[in-house]
């Protein structure tokens, strides 16, 4: 019997130049551009702070509770391309009802529209990219995929921004639109019969039928667990940290002023995840655990350089350090679930159960932060987000193995 881990597809030009141009156009449709529905809720609709900030939450709230189940339906699907097709289509609806239908249960609805087909795209990409190159060109083509997705980051950013500032706020929910329908059709360009729907799912020669549930499955798995543990910490840590510096450089900022720095922020640090995501493609394949290092060391430093400054440039400029380690664990996360889950068949639902998890430990960061910043100051809580930070650092150094050397010395 040959193992389908060990198989190596060849997947067309076509598909692969497909799944480029995906990933470059589902960067803002995964998050829904989010941020840009504040201001249209508050300058074109006149919501007040209350109903937005139950809007702002809707959409983050569903994809959290569908991430879980929709790994699951992407482990046993063959159908993974057209309910990708399908989640953008239902994206793109969402946002066009936004503006078209602009009441309170529409806008509701749509969010929540908006969550579900978010929890798809990430474990679906995944699924697909694995079931079109196979384990060992996986390293490099997940560098690519989030070279693109950062890439086209920027370049919707960017738009969004001239659209919001030369047209209305109205015209970022078209672009968002737009950017759904034209990511369905590169989705739908990739060939079905290249797609390995075994590999997609991480199975492998050691994938054999049990009773035994997925959920009782990963949970005997320490290192997934301790890895998911450091994930959530991570990202528990480094949620708030940009809403507070946006906080922090509106205080002493024009509110006009504000707005571009912080523009200047996140567009710093995507630009620098371009060239990081695709450096780690390269050489993932020489081990994880060190580069995986310095995702979580640049956190901890971040968090306590902030406490050490008050001018404007400066704080943009410790922004790269937000791009390298976003640029790093956004590759290297889906590599290290694929090691870990090889040959069990729950690659997408492992994705989705960290994604849960992650999602809920992102939620409660900011609202952490807030609680602390109303008894504290700013410095306090970067310095307490920090410390958070570090125990993820030390968790990964302790708990969470070399997994490309364990795949190696498995075959």
């Amino acid at each position: 019997m040959v193992s389908t881990s060990s198989v190596v597809p060849q997947p067309s030009r076509q598909s692969l130049s497909a799944l480029d141009k995906a990933n470059f156009l589902l960067a803002d449709v995964r998050d829904g551009m989010g941020p840009y529905l504040a201001i249209y809720l508050m300058v074109t609709l006149r919501w007040q702070p209350q109903d937005i900030g139950i809007a702002m939450s809707v959409m983050g709230i569903t994809t959290v509770v569908m991430q879980t189940p929709a790994g699951i339906l992407v482990d046993r699907t063959t159908r993974k391309k057209l309910f990708t097709v399908l989640a953008s289509l239902l994206m793109a609806v969402a946002a066009l009802l936004t503006i078209t239908v602009p009441t309170y249960p529409v806008i509701m609805a749509g969010q929540a529209l908006m969550g579900i087909s978010a929890a798809w795209f990430g474990p679906a990409v995944a699924a697909i990219t694995l079931g079109l190159v196979g384990h060992q060109a996986l390293d490099a083509r997940i560098g690519r995929n989030e070279t693109f997705n950062h890439a086209g980051n920027v370049i919707a950013a960017l738009l969004a921004g001239l659209i919001g500032h030369f047209l209305s706020s109205k015209g970022i929910f078209v672009l968002l639109a737009v950017m759904s329908l034209l990511s369905s059709i590169s989705i739908w360009q990739i060939k079905d019969g290249e797609i390995n729907h075994e590999l997609a799912r991480g199975s492998g020669e050691s994938d054999h039928k049990t009773d035994e549930s997925p959920w009782r499955s990963l949970l005997r798995r320490p290192s997934l667990l301790l890895f998911a543990l450091a994930c959530v910490l991570f990202h528990f840590a480094n949620a708030a940290m940009l809403p507070l510096l946006g906080q922090r450089l509106s205080l002493k900022a024009q509110a006009g002023e504000a707005s571009v720095y912080m523009s200047a922020c996140i567009v710093v640090a995507q630009i620098v995840m371009i060239p990081v995501s695709a450096w780690v493609g390269k050489h993932a394949s020489k081990g994880r655990k060190r580069i995986l290092l310095v995702a979580f060391l640049v956190l901890p430093i971040r968090g306590v350089l902030y406490t050490l400054t008050n001018d404007e440039i400066l704080l943009v400029c410790i922004q790269v350090l937000d791009g390298i380690g976003a640029g790093i664990f956004g590759v290297l996360s889906i590599l290290i679930v694929s090691d870990l889950t090889k040959g069990t068949g729950l690659f997408n639902t492992t994705q989705g159960a960290i994604a849960t998890a992650v999602g809920l430990g992102a939620s409660l960061s900011n609202a952490f932060a807030g609680f602390l910043l109303q008894r504290s100051n700013f410095q306090t809580v970067f310095l307490v987000l920090a410390s958070i930070a570090l125990v993820a650092l030390l968790l990964v150094w302790w708990g969470v193995p070399e997994t490309k050397a364990a795949e190696a010395s498995a075959q």
